[in-house]
Protein backbone atom coordinates (compact mmCIF):
# COMPACT_ATOMS: atom_id res chain seq x y z
CA UNK A 1 0.00 0.00 0.00
CA UNK A 2 2.90 2.39 0.90
CA UNK A 3 4.47 1.36 -2.47
CA UNK A 4 1.70 2.30 -4.50
CA UNK A 5 0.65 5.58 -2.65
CA UNK A 6 4.09 6.85 -3.49
CA UNK A 7 4.02 5.59 -7.02
CA UNK A 8 0.45 7.23 -7.16
CA UNK A 9 2.08 10.56 -5.75
CA UNK A 10 4.79 10.77 -8.00
CA UNK A 11 2.44 10.04 -11.00
CA UNK A 12 0.46 13.04 -9.60
CA UNK A 13 3.44 15.55 -9.69
CA UNK A 14 4.52 14.25 -13.29
CA UNK A 15 1.07 15.10 -14.58
CA UNK A 16 1.41 18.42 -12.59
CA UNK A 17 3.99 19.00 -14.96
CA UNK A 18 2.14 18.37 -17.87
CA UNK A 19 -0.78 19.99 -17.21
CA UNK A 20 1.36 23.41 -16.40
CA UNK A 21 2.69 23.08 -19.87
CA UNK A 22 -0.55 22.84 -20.99
CA UNK A 23 -1.96 25.39 -19.80
CA UNK A 24 0.68 27.44 -20.62
CA UNK A 25 0.84 26.90 -24.17
CA UNK A 26 -2.93 28.03 -24.31
CA UNK A 27 -4.23 31.33 -25.86
CA UNK A 28 -4.58 32.65 -22.70
CA UNK A 29 -3.17 30.87 -19.91
CA UNK A 30 -3.96 30.71 -15.87
CA UNK A 31 -0.35 31.36 -15.06
CA UNK A 32 -1.00 31.47 -11.81
CA UNK A 33 -2.25 27.67 -12.09
CA UNK A 34 0.39 27.35 -14.22
CA UNK A 35 2.73 28.23 -11.95
CA UNK A 36 1.33 26.62 -8.64
CA UNK A 37 1.47 23.37 -10.28
CA UNK A 38 5.23 23.93 -11.70
CA UNK A 39 6.23 25.35 -8.36
CA UNK A 40 5.14 21.97 -6.53
CA UNK A 41 6.74 19.99 -8.79
CA UNK A 42 10.31 22.45 -8.99
CA UNK A 43 9.80 21.03 -4.58
CA UNK A 44 8.33 17.69 -5.03
CA UNK A 45 11.65 14.97 -4.74
CA UNK A 46 9.77 12.84 -7.66
CA UNK A 47 10.31 15.42 -9.88
CA UNK A 48 12.48 18.03 -8.80
CA UNK A 49 15.60 16.36 -10.43
CA UNK A 50 14.08 16.11 -13.86
CA UNK A 51 15.02 18.13 -16.77
CA UNK A 52 11.53 17.85 -18.00
CA UNK A 53 10.65 19.92 -14.85
CA UNK A 54 12.67 22.62 -15.10
CA UNK A 55 12.21 22.83 -19.13
CA UNK A 56 8.70 23.45 -18.71
CA UNK A 57 9.01 26.00 -15.68
CA UNK A 58 11.12 27.98 -18.33
CA UNK A 59 8.50 28.02 -20.82
CA UNK A 60 5.98 29.07 -18.18
CA UNK A 61 7.93 32.26 -17.76
CA UNK A 62 8.75 32.51 -21.16
CA UNK A 63 5.40 32.72 -22.16
CA UNK A 64 4.20 35.63 -19.03
CA UNK A 65 7.11 37.75 -20.17
CA UNK A 66 5.77 37.08 -23.93
CA UNK A 67 2.46 38.52 -23.09
CA UNK A 68 3.34 41.30 -21.13
CA UNK A 69 5.71 42.42 -24.16
CA UNK A 70 2.73 41.94 -25.72
CA UNK A 71 0.85 44.15 -23.80
CA UNK A 72 3.59 47.15 -23.59
CA UNK A 73 3.14 46.82 -27.67
CA UNK A 74 -0.22 47.53 -26.82
CA UNK A 75 -0.03 50.23 -24.93
CA UNK A 76 -1.97 48.53 -22.52
CA UNK A 77 -0.77 47.86 -18.30
CA UNK A 78 1.82 45.69 -17.58
CA UNK A 79 3.98 44.44 -14.94
CA UNK A 80 7.54 45.60 -15.34
CA UNK A 81 8.78 44.11 -12.15
CA UNK A 82 7.09 40.27 -13.30
CA UNK A 83 7.54 40.71 -16.81
CA UNK A 84 11.89 41.03 -15.81
CA UNK A 85 11.59 38.40 -13.03
CA UNK A 86 10.26 36.09 -15.34
CA UNK A 87 13.36 36.62 -17.93
CA UNK A 88 15.28 36.20 -14.91
CA UNK A 89 13.10 32.63 -13.73
CA UNK A 90 13.43 31.74 -17.54
CA UNK A 91 17.58 31.85 -17.57
CA UNK A 92 17.31 30.30 -13.96
CA UNK A 93 15.12 27.29 -15.46
CA UNK A 94 16.57 27.16 -18.43
CA UNK A 95 20.18 26.81 -17.35
CA UNK A 96 19.27 23.93 -14.83
CA UNK A 97 17.29 21.93 -17.55
CA UNK A 98 20.18 21.63 -19.18
CA UNK A 99 22.40 20.55 -16.57
CA UNK A 100 20.57 17.63 -15.77
CA UNK A 101 19.75 17.45 -19.24
CA UNK A 102 23.73 16.51 -19.19
CA UNK A 103 23.59 13.84 -17.02
CA UNK A 104 24.12 10.63 -19.22
CA UNK A 105 21.33 8.20 -18.38
CA UNK A 106 21.62 4.26 -17.10
CA UNK A 107 23.19 3.10 -20.59
CA UNK A 108 25.75 5.78 -20.00
CA UNK A 109 24.44 7.99 -22.94
CA UNK A 110 23.23 11.66 -23.31
CA UNK A 111 20.44 12.57 -24.23
CA UNK A 112 19.60 16.16 -24.45
CA UNK A 113 16.50 17.23 -26.26
CA UNK A 114 16.68 21.22 -24.86
CA UNK A 115 19.87 22.27 -25.90
CA UNK A 116 19.26 23.21 -29.39
CA UNK A 117 15.87 25.22 -29.16
CA UNK A 118 16.77 27.07 -25.06
CA UNK A 119 20.09 27.70 -26.37
CA UNK A 120 18.60 30.40 -29.07
CA UNK A 121 16.02 31.17 -26.68
CA UNK A 122 18.64 32.60 -24.35
CA UNK A 123 20.77 34.07 -26.64
CA UNK A 124 17.80 36.22 -28.39
CA UNK A 125 16.63 37.29 -24.51
CA UNK A 126 20.29 37.74 -23.49
CA UNK A 127 19.84 41.54 -23.85
CA UNK A 128 16.52 41.51 -21.63
CA UNK A 129 18.59 39.73 -18.20
CA UNK A 130 20.69 43.90 -19.38
CA UNK A 131 17.37 45.67 -19.53
CA UNK A 132 16.23 44.23 -16.18
CA UNK A 133 19.75 45.04 -14.34
CA UNK A 134 19.76 48.66 -15.57
CA UNK A 135 16.02 48.71 -14.11
CA UNK A 136 16.65 47.82 -11.18
CA UNK A 137 19.71 49.73 -10.72
CA UNK A 138 17.94 52.66 -11.64
CA UNK A 139 15.39 51.78 -9.26
CA UNK A 140 18.48 51.85 -6.64
CA UNK A 141 17.47 48.45 -5.66
CA UNK A 142 20.96 47.35 -6.18
CA UNK A 143 21.03 43.64 -5.00
CA UNK A 144 18.55 43.05 -7.62
CA UNK A 145 20.45 44.73 -10.02
CA UNK A 146 23.62 42.95 -8.82
CA UNK A 147 21.73 39.13 -9.64
CA UNK A 148 20.51 40.31 -12.95
CA UNK A 149 23.99 41.66 -13.81
CA UNK A 150 25.71 38.27 -12.30
CA UNK A 151 23.04 36.40 -14.51
CA UNK A 152 23.87 37.68 -17.50
CA UNK A 153 27.85 37.50 -17.35
CA UNK A 154 27.47 33.39 -16.06
CA UNK A 155 24.64 32.62 -18.30
CA UNK A 156 27.58 33.29 -20.92
CA UNK A 157 29.94 30.93 -19.40
CA UNK A 158 27.39 28.22 -19.87
CA UNK A 159 28.00 25.29 -21.84
CA UNK A 160 24.72 25.43 -23.07
CA UNK A 161 25.68 29.02 -24.83
CA UNK A 162 29.33 28.17 -24.80
CA UNK A 163 30.04 28.34 -29.01
CA UNK A 164 29.14 31.49 -28.82
CA UNK A 165 32.21 32.66 -26.84
CA UNK A 166 30.24 35.57 -25.52
CA UNK A 167 33.16 35.42 -22.81
CA UNK A 168 35.17 37.04 -25.65
CA UNK A 169 33.14 38.30 -28.20
CA UNK A 170 30.99 40.22 -26.52
CA UNK A 171 31.83 43.66 -26.12
CA UNK A 172 29.79 44.93 -23.51
CA UNK A 173 31.27 42.44 -20.57
CA UNK A 174 33.62 44.83 -19.64
CA UNK A 175 30.60 47.36 -18.90
CA UNK A 176 28.42 44.99 -17.81
CA UNK A 177 31.20 43.80 -15.12
CA UNK A 178 31.46 47.21 -14.22
CA UNK A 179 27.96 48.02 -13.20
CA UNK A 180 27.59 44.46 -11.07
CA UNK A 181 30.58 45.53 -9.17
CA UNK A 182 29.08 49.34 -8.31
CA UNK A 183 25.36 47.69 -7.81
CA UNK A 184 27.41 45.60 -5.00
CA UNK A 185 29.36 48.60 -4.32
CA UNK A 186 26.27 50.48 -2.96
CA UNK A 187 25.44 47.67 -1.18
CA UNK A 188 28.76 47.58 0.44
CA UNK A 189 29.18 44.19 -0.34
CA UNK A 190 32.82 43.43 -0.72
CA UNK A 191 33.02 39.88 -1.54
CA UNK A 192 30.21 40.67 -4.29
CA UNK A 193 32.97 43.97 -5.71
CA UNK A 194 35.36 41.33 -6.07
CA UNK A 195 33.54 39.16 -8.10
CA UNK A 196 33.51 41.05 -11.22
CA UNK A 197 36.12 43.57 -11.01
CA UNK A 198 38.59 41.66 -12.88
CA UNK A 199 36.63 41.36 -15.61
CA UNK A 200 35.86 44.57 -15.64
CA UNK A 201 39.61 46.23 -15.41
CA UNK A 202 40.78 46.65 -18.99
CA UNK A 203 37.82 48.77 -20.28
CA UNK A 204 39.12 52.32 -21.05
CA UNK A 205 35.75 53.43 -20.10
CA UNK A 206 35.15 52.21 -16.80
CA UNK A 207 38.34 49.87 -15.62
CA UNK A 208 40.16 52.18 -13.26
CA UNK A 209 37.01 52.33 -11.52
CA UNK A 210 36.46 48.82 -11.53
CA UNK A 211 40.24 48.53 -10.15
CA UNK A 212 39.44 51.06 -7.55
CA UNK A 213 36.62 49.34 -6.18
CA UNK A 214 38.97 45.83 -5.78
CA UNK A 215 41.46 47.79 -3.97
CA UNK A 216 38.94 49.20 -1.32
CA UNK A 217 36.84 45.41 -0.93
CA UNK A 218 40.83 44.12 -0.47
CA UNK A 219 41.45 46.87 1.73
CA UNK A 220 38.12 46.74 3.94
CA UNK A 221 38.36 42.54 4.08
CA UNK A 222 41.99 43.18 5.99
CA UNK A 223 43.97 41.87 2.58
CA UNK A 224 46.86 44.20 2.65
CA UNK A 225 48.68 41.81 0.44
CA UNK A 226 45.78 42.30 -2.25
CA UNK A 227 44.89 45.89 -1.75
CA UNK A 228 48.22 46.85 -2.24
CA UNK A 229 49.24 44.39 -5.33
CA UNK A 230 45.68 45.90 -6.82
CA UNK A 231 47.23 49.71 -6.29
CA UNK A 232 50.45 49.08 -7.85
CA UNK A 233 48.86 46.84 -10.90
CA UNK A 234 45.90 50.23 -11.03
CA UNK A 235 49.16 52.69 -11.19
CA UNK A 236 50.61 51.08 -13.58
CA UNK A 237 47.77 50.09 -15.96
CA UNK A 238 45.73 53.67 -15.05
CA UNK A 239 48.93 56.19 -14.12
CA UNK A 240 46.72 59.15 -14.72
CA UNK A 241 44.06 57.83 -11.64
CA UNK A 242 45.15 59.47 -9.12
CA UNK A 243 43.09 57.28 -7.00
CA UNK A 244 45.87 54.26 -6.87
CA UNK A 245 49.15 56.87 -6.45
CA UNK A 246 47.99 58.40 -3.61
CA UNK A 247 46.60 55.78 -1.42
CA UNK A 248 49.88 53.19 -2.22
CA UNK A 249 52.06 57.01 -1.40
CA UNK A 250 49.98 57.23 1.93
CA UNK A 251 50.91 53.22 2.92
CA UNK A 252 54.23 54.03 2.40
CA UNK A 253 54.20 57.31 4.58
CA UNK A 254 52.59 56.28 7.65
CA UNK A 255 54.32 53.26 7.51
CA UNK A 256 57.61 54.65 7.16
CA UNK A 257 58.18 52.12 4.30
CA UNK A 258 60.46 54.81 2.07
CA UNK A 259 62.83 52.02 0.96
CA UNK A 260 60.11 49.98 -0.71
CA UNK A 261 58.32 53.13 -2.25
CA UNK A 262 61.58 54.12 -3.71
CA UNK A 263 62.02 49.97 -4.91
CA UNK A 264 58.59 50.45 -6.05
CA UNK A 265 59.08 53.43 -8.49
CA UNK A 266 62.26 52.62 -9.50
CA UNK A 267 61.02 49.60 -10.72
CA UNK A 268 58.40 51.54 -12.98
CA UNK A 269 61.00 53.99 -13.86
CA UNK A 270 63.26 50.81 -15.29
CA UNK A 271 60.14 49.27 -17.12
CA UNK A 272 59.44 52.95 -18.76
CA UNK A 273 62.33 55.28 -18.49
CA UNK A 274 60.46 58.21 -20.38
CA UNK A 275 57.23 57.77 -18.92
CA UNK A 276 56.70 61.06 -16.85
CA UNK A 277 54.43 60.00 -14.37
CA UNK A 278 56.58 57.70 -13.21
CA UNK A 279 59.46 60.33 -13.20
CA UNK A 280 57.04 62.33 -10.53
CA UNK A 281 56.42 59.84 -8.29
CA UNK A 282 60.38 59.14 -7.27
CA UNK A 283 60.33 62.98 -7.25
CA UNK A 284 57.48 62.78 -4.87
CA UNK A 285 58.71 59.96 -2.63
CA UNK A 286 62.17 62.00 -2.28
CA UNK A 287 60.29 65.13 -1.55
CA UNK A 288 58.25 63.47 1.14
CA UNK A 289 61.14 62.22 2.68
CA UNK A 290 62.53 65.93 3.05
CA UNK A 291 65.45 65.30 -0.21
CA UNK A 292 64.35 68.38 -1.67
CA UNK A 293 67.70 68.63 -3.64
CA UNK A 294 66.84 65.14 -5.47
CA UNK A 295 62.94 65.60 -5.87
CA UNK A 296 63.56 68.92 -7.80
CA UNK A 297 66.17 66.79 -10.26
CA UNK A 298 63.27 64.46 -10.42
CA UNK A 299 60.39 66.97 -10.80
CA UNK A 300 62.70 68.76 -13.72
CA UNK A 301 63.49 65.07 -15.93
CA UNK A 302 59.82 65.13 -15.36
CA UNK A 303 59.48 68.49 -16.99
CA UNK A 304 61.51 67.07 -19.31
CA UNK A 305 59.09 64.26 -20.72
CA UNK A 306 56.49 66.54 -20.47
CA UNK A 307 56.94 70.47 -20.51
CA UNK A 308 52.84 70.79 -19.32
CA UNK A 309 52.56 68.57 -16.59
CA UNK A 310 51.66 71.42 -13.77
CA UNK A 311 51.46 69.78 -10.39
CA UNK A 312 55.72 69.31 -11.27
CA UNK A 313 55.93 73.37 -11.98
CA UNK A 314 54.46 73.59 -8.42
CA UNK A 315 56.02 70.84 -6.56
CA UNK A 316 59.28 72.20 -8.16
CA UNK A 317 58.39 75.77 -6.12
CA UNK A 318 56.86 73.64 -3.02
CA UNK A 319 60.34 72.05 -2.82
CA UNK A 320 62.33 75.51 -2.77
CA UNK A 321 60.12 77.05 -0.05
CA UNK A 322 60.35 74.15 1.77
CA UNK A 323 64.49 74.53 1.37
CA UNK A 324 63.93 78.29 2.34
CA UNK A 325 61.50 76.66 5.29
CA UNK A 326 64.72 74.82 6.77
CA UNK A 327 67.16 76.92 6.15
CA UNK A 328 65.35 79.93 8.11
CA UNK A 329 65.32 77.91 11.10
CA UNK A 330 69.67 77.76 10.66
CA UNK A 331 69.97 81.16 9.59
CA UNK A 332 70.95 83.66 11.88
CA UNK A 333 68.39 86.62 13.22
CA UNK A 334 71.31 88.99 14.37
CA UNK A 335 70.82 92.20 11.81
CA UNK A 336 74.80 93.58 12.69
CA UNK A 337 75.83 90.01 12.22
CA UNK A 338 78.32 89.63 8.71
CA UNK A 339 76.16 86.61 8.24
CA UNK A 340 72.64 87.76 8.48
CA UNK A 341 73.14 89.77 4.86
CA UNK A 342 74.32 86.54 3.57
CA UNK A 343 71.71 84.18 4.75
CA UNK A 344 68.65 86.52 3.70
CA UNK A 345 70.44 86.69 0.29
CA UNK A 346 69.97 82.94 0.51
CA UNK A 347 66.91 82.99 1.53
CA UNK A 348 65.83 85.32 -1.16
CA UNK A 349 67.47 83.08 -3.90
CA UNK A 350 65.14 80.08 -2.92
CA UNK A 351 62.07 82.45 -3.51
CA UNK A 352 63.40 83.71 -6.66
CA UNK A 353 63.86 80.58 -7.76
CA UNK A 354 60.20 78.99 -6.95
CA UNK A 355 58.77 81.80 -8.74
CA UNK A 356 59.04 81.59 -12.55
CA UNK A 357 57.90 77.23 -11.40
CA UNK A 358 54.38 78.68 -9.38
CA UNK A 359 53.94 80.89 -12.51
CA UNK A 360 54.18 78.08 -14.74
CA UNK A 361 51.91 76.04 -12.71
CA UNK A 362 49.42 78.82 -12.94
CA UNK A 363 49.99 79.56 -16.61
CA UNK A 364 49.09 75.46 -17.64
CA UNK A 365 46.12 75.60 -14.94
CA UNK A 366 44.65 79.36 -13.87
CA UNK A 367 41.84 77.52 -12.82
CA UNK A 368 43.50 75.01 -10.37
CA UNK A 369 44.73 77.51 -7.40
CA UNK A 370 45.39 74.84 -4.77
CA UNK A 371 48.35 74.28 -7.33
CA UNK A 372 50.32 77.80 -7.06
CA UNK A 373 47.83 80.17 -5.35
CA UNK A 374 49.30 80.29 -1.68
CA UNK A 375 52.60 79.29 -2.90
CA UNK A 376 52.76 82.84 -4.67
CA UNK A 377 51.84 84.43 -2.08
CA UNK A 378 54.44 83.34 -0.04
CA UNK A 379 56.96 84.48 -2.77
CA UNK A 380 55.94 87.63 -4.19
CA UNK A 381 55.36 88.51 -0.17
CA UNK A 382 58.90 87.48 0.38
CA UNK A 383 60.48 89.04 -2.38
CA UNK A 384 57.90 92.75 -1.94
CA UNK A 385 56.87 92.66 -5.04
CA UNK A 386 53.88 94.77 -4.36
CA UNK A 387 51.74 95.03 -7.27
CA UNK A 388 51.89 91.20 -7.25
CA UNK A 389 51.11 90.04 -3.68
CA UNK A 390 48.02 92.76 -4.05
CA UNK A 391 46.26 90.35 -6.82
CA UNK A 392 47.38 87.45 -5.04
CA UNK A 393 45.39 88.72 -2.27
CA UNK A 394 42.62 89.99 -3.78
CA UNK A 395 42.25 86.38 -5.62
CA UNK A 396 42.24 84.48 -1.76
CA UNK A 397 39.32 86.89 -0.66
CA UNK A 398 42.32 88.21 1.87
Amino acid sequence: MVLLMASSFAFAQVKSVKDADKIAKEAKPDFAKAEKLINEALQSPETKDDAETWNVAGLIAKKYYDKETEKAYLNQKYDTVKSYNSIFNMFTYFLKADELAQIPDAKGKIKNKYRKTNAATLKQERPNLLNGGIYFFNENNNTRAFDYFSLYIESSKSPILESENFMQTDTLMGQIAYYATLAAAKEQDDAKMLKYASLAENDAEVGKYAMEFAATAHKNLGDTVQWLTTLQNGIAKYPEHAFFFGHLIDYYSNNNKNEEAMAFADNMIAKDPSNDFYLYVKAYLYQNMADYDNAIVYYKKTIETNSEYAEAYSNIGLAYLQKAQDFSEKATLDIDSPQYAKDQETLRKFYEDAKPYYEKARELKPEERDLWIQGLYRVYYNLNMGAEFEEIEKLMGL
